[in-house]
């Protein structure tokens, strides 16, 4: 008993020796740090920003949307205690919002508002349901089933959604493995020839909007290569669909032999991708390497971490660094921020959990700037310290994650919380 409690004792401080040590490296390294201020939510943002807690949900709350007229719609990633999965809020003049009512009896992360309709997703369905003139479902309890008997594994499970403006909505169906091994994240197992998974999963599939009870028959497989799309949008600029890709894990673990534990935590990125009809990314047979700065095979697949992989793949827009788990993509369109952030992007990180020996990252919003359509410049942080301190961050054990954004009528920027349900409203005066 004495050693654990001496051992208790001493672990903040070998937690913060570790990032004094490792920390500002990966920060050098891996971002452009802004001039920031701490305010009452705890958030640290740069100058002229300020957040405000809207709500408190006390669930994990994973994406969301604000309606022009205010109200929230809000997508747990499982119902609540009343059974309830998507909640409605409304703010007052003070930004406060309060919950007004709740419908829907499956968790899971895709919502989506668009010509009159909410559009939201179970792990193997998609959904709409009408709104009347005030942004208001109508018949909560009656949705229109417009998709169903989507593919769902054991890992990655939950469907992303996003509407274009021809009437289409995107699906991300995620591969439910690591890296399409013969046995998933077992030590030397070799990859599956020809990946049998990529039939049903690991990519982007496209259907109508307004069409009931879909099947993957009725739609078409966009893109393929991806192994996990959480965070998506659609670039009204560009009338293109982006995406933020979950890149492989443990690569040490697999192959000990030719990966360290720090080429591991550090490797692959996680991407960025502008996707176009017919596009690979690649999954399972390739991985981003953001350091080197190529596209390299996979090991399961016959690499050596050095040799490239199919030149037809296609490249990201942006990577960055690994295992950071990007939730959430927003491309700003409104006018309150200064004018440098207009059409930029926006990428809520939800945390890494598999850096170890190294400390853990992420649980942050960054911003990524664009111009005439294209990346410009280097990415940053924008809104940080979610975890509470870096001691919570390194060690895992964050008070709160990023996970879903949305931009209100006023420019706003909302983001949510996966772990205690806190939604935020980030607003910026001159």
């Amino acid at each position: 008993m004495k050693k654990k409690t001496l051992l208790a004792s001493f672990l903040p401080m070998l937690i913060t020796a570790a990032i004094l040590i490792v920390g500002p490296s990966f920060r050098t390294a891996f971002y452009k740090a802004v001039d920031s201020k701490q305010d009452n939510t705890g958030l640290k943002l740069p100058a002229g920003f300020s957040a405000n807690i809207t709500a408190e949900t006390g669930a994990r709350t994973r994406h969301i949307v604000v309606a022009p007229n205010g109200i929230i719609y809000l997508k747990l990633a499982r119902p609540d205690k009343e059974g309830k999965a998507i909640l409605v809020y409304k703010q007052g003049a003070d930004g406060k919002a309060t919950k007004v009512s709740g419908f829907a009896n499956y968790g899971g992360t895709g919502i989506y508002l668009k010509n009159g309709y909410l559009y939201a997703s179970s792990n193997t369905e998609v959904f709409r349901y009408k709104l009347n003139a005030n942004y208001e479902v109508i018949n909560p309890n009656e949705p229109e089933r417009i998709i169903r008997d989507l593919k769902m594994g054991r890992q990655h499970e939950t469907k992303s959604i996003v509407l274009d403006n021809d009437g289409n909505v995107y699906v991300n169906i995620g591969a439910y493995s690591n890296s399409c091994q013969k046995e998933d994240r077992a030590k030397g197992s070799m990859g599956i020839p020809g990946c049998p998974i990529l039939d049903s999963a690991g990519g982007i599939w496209m259907f109508r909007a307004d069409k009931l009870n879909q099947t993957y028959k009725d739609g078409v497989r966009y893109t393929t290569g991806l192994r996990n799309v959480v965070g998506l949008d659609w670039n009204q600029q560009l009338n293109q669909l982006f995406v933020m890709q979950h890149g492989r894990d443990q690569l040490h673990d697999i192959f000990p032999d030719m990966y360290t534990t720090k080429e591991s935590a550090e490797l692959p990125a996680e991407c960025m991708y502008a996707l176009k009809k017919g596009d690979n990314a690649g999954w399972p047979y390739i991985y981003y390497d953001q350091i080197q700065h190529k596209k390299i095979l996979a090991p399961e697949y016959g690499g050596d971490k050095k040799k490239e992989g199919d030149k037809s793949i296609i490249d990201p827009a942006v990577a960055f660094p690994g295992h950071l788990a990007p939730n959430g993509l927003l491309f700003y369109t409104g006018n309150q921020f200064p004018e440098r952030y207009k059409n930029g992007a926006f990428i809520a990180f939800h945390g890494s959990w598999n850096r170890a020996p190294e400390p853990q990252a992420g649980t942050f919003v960054v911003f990524q700037p664009f111009k005439n359509g294209k990346p410009s410049g280097d990415w940053e942080i924008f809104a940080d310290n979610f975890s509470g301190s870096p001691e919570k961050t390194a060690a895992g054990r964050p008070d709160h994650k990023p996970c879903g954004l949305a931009q209100g009528a006023d420019g706003s920027l909302y983001v949510t919380d996966d772990v205690k349900g806190t939604v935020y409203r980030i607003s910026y005066k001159k």
